[in-house]
C-alpha cells in the first residue's frame, strides 16, 4: 500500500494545475496541510487519512457504503457534515475524490468551509 503522503503528492502534482488552486502550507493550524481553490480547503491529508469536502448527499452515501466516515477534527463526536475521511486502505480513487471535491468547493453554490 502506497504511503499516505505519497498518494496525496500525487493528488497535488494532478491539481496544481486546475486554475486557482494553491498547494498545501505544511503548517500546524487546520487546513494548512490542505489543497485549496480560491483560499478554501478542499483536500488535505490528515493522520494518514484524506479528507475532502463533498456535497452532504455524497457523504452520506460514502460512509452509507463504508467508504469512509464524516470527519470528526476535535474527536469529540461532532462530525462535520460535508467532509469525508478515507482510510489509507480506502479503494476509492483519492485523486477522483480530490478533483470532485474542488468541483464542489470551487462552484460557486458552496458554503464556505
Amino acid at each position: 500500500m502506497p504511503d499516505p503522503e505519497e498518494r496525496f503528492a500525487e493528488v497535488v502534482a494532478a491539481l496544481l494545475r486546475a486554475p486557482g488552486v494553491t498547494p498545501p502550507e505544511r503548517g500546524r493550524s487546520f487546513g494548512s496541510n490542505g489543497l485549496k481553490v480560491d483560499g478554501k480547503i478542499f483536500a488535505m491529508v490528515t493522520n494518514d487519512r484524506l479528507v475532502v469536502k463533498l456535497p452532504r448527499t455524497r457523504v452520506d452515501a460514502l460512509v452509507a457504503a463504508a467508504q469512509g466516515e464524516r470527519f470528526d477534527p476535535r474527536k469529540n463526536g461532532r462530525a462535520m457534515k460535508e467532509w469525508l475521511a478515507l482510510e489509507p486502505s480506502s479503494n476509492e480513487d483519492w485523486l477522483a475524490l480530490a478533483q470532485e471535491a474542488l468541483s464542489f468547493v470551487g462552484s460557486k453554490g458552496a458554503p464556505g468551509h
